[in-house]
């Protein structure tokens, strides 16, 4: 009934995508100071075991019950509730128009859920406490990753329209780096400096393992293994080569140094930018989309300190701008020649698909920035998100957390 080879390689993909959340947690925690390494990998840690508890008991059902398994969901917006707690689902059933167990897709989607609000954890290190961290996780999930994925993946309003988004742009990137930014903004800049980076080899070990579990993230995405698979797989690549090279020649013209801290963000803001056009467009463009990411997120990053933004891990400036271009990148360079599921853009004879990717990744970053922005205001008068002057200066690690990353002598 199903295909053994396709299973197998969706639970790869899936088990590479689970390895991004540590690796997330690897690279976030080599950026930060000494004292709030184990806060911000925590953040990461514990959305594999909550979003996962979400995800069970309705996370699933909300992104994909409604349109694509039969009956209907709220507006186009947001599925329905028939499949909570997995309800008439077992080993046996299939996922609809593929030949995997549901299961494995139930499973391989759950890990897009872990990793995406703990993208936003970069922003705002050392300055917001734990509980309502918690709380701004569950809600965030609900209110804003949960309908775009049901608008965009599920059967919902934008895939209806036809907007495409192969593994993450809207759904992953452009949501988590505006909520970054909305929390930047909210919680201001810490009023303890670091020094920098405590450990740029921990960044470069967690930037190892996003770049593995990127091929995952995209190739995946296709659901099985045909040519698609092998161009997102080898597009993925190939942004990520070039836009750290792009960053390391930007960094060193007007650093003067070859930074390896630029090499690894830059292959970072590649993988955004291609995810969303992985599976859509040909490798000579991937190679382009690469370049334009390296050069226009360096861009960002430096824009956003001449603004004073506090944005401690660059979030908003790779995931936020790198997920944007990318979505809009597809608008102009997608062809039905690499994939016949997908569309021409606006360099091949179609500029409405243009104007719907434009449009669908500007209202869901506004949405994302705006909720995320009054979350926070409403989660304050439940529980303070800021952290003290004091919690700061001693480090979330031993002030939250009674916990620390080093042994002092």
């Amino acid at each position: 009934m199903f295909d053994t080879g396709n299973t197998g390689f969706m639970l790869v993909a899936t088990s590479l995508v689970m390895l991004m959340t540590p690796g997330l947690a690897f690279f976030y925690g080599g950026l930060v100071g000494r004292k709030n390494v184990l806060a911000i990998m925590l953040q990461s840690f514990v959305s594999m075991g909550w979003t996962s508890v979400l995800w069970f008991a309705f996370g699933y059902s909300m992104c994909f019950s409604g349109n694509m398994a039969g009956g209907t969901d709220i507006a186009g917006i947001i599925g329905n509730f028939n499949m909570v707690f997995f309800r008439g689902i077992d080993a046996m059933t299939p996922l609809a128009g593929n030949n995997i167990p549901l299961f494995v897709f139930i499973a391989y989607q759950m890990m897009f859920a872990i990793i995406t609000p703990a993208l936003i954890t970069g922003a705002f290190t050392n300055r917001v406490r734990f509980v309502p961290y918690l709380i701004f996780l569950t809600v965030w999930l609900i209110f804003v990753y949960f309908p775009m994925v049901h608008m965009v993946w599920g059967g919902g309003l934008l895939q209806s329209w036809g907007v495409l988004d192969f593994a993450g742009g809207i759904v992953v990137h452009a949501i988590a780096g505006m909520a970054a930014l909305a929390s930047v903004f909210y919680v201001g800049r810490r009023k303890v400096a670091e020094r920098g980076p405590h450990s740029i080899p921990l960044v470069a070990l967690g930037t190892g393992l996003l770049w593995f579990g990127w091929y995952g993230f995209n190739a995946g995405s296709e659901l099985r293994v045909d040519h698609i698979t092998s161009m997102a797989f080898l597009n993925t690549d190939t942004a990520a080569s070039f836009a750290a090279i792009t960053w390391l020649i930007m960094a060193w013209i007007f650093e003067k140094k070859p930074k390896l801290l630029g090499l690894l963000t830059g292959s970072i803001a590649g993988l955004a930018t291609i995810t969303p056009a992985a599976g859509y467009v040909t490798v000579q463009t991937a190679a382009m989309i690469g370049i334009i990411a390296g050069m226009v997120c360096y861009g960002a990053i430096n824009l956003k300190n001449k603004l004073g933004w506090d944005d401690s891990l660059d979030v908003w400036g790779v995931h936020g701008v790198g997920g944007t271009i990318g979505v809009i990148l597809l608008g102009l360079f997608a062809t039905t020649a690499v994939n016949a599921n997908g569309a021409n853009g606006l360099f091949y004879g179609n500029p409405g698909f243009f104007v719907k990717q434009t449009v669908a990744v500007t209202g869901a970053s506004i949405y994302a920035f705006l909720f995320s922005y009054l979350a926070l205001i409403v989660i304050n008068k439940i529980s303070p998100v800021r952290t003290t002057e004091a919690e700061e200066m001693n480090g979330l690690d031993a002030s939250l957390h009674g916990e620390e990353a080093y042994i002092h002598d």
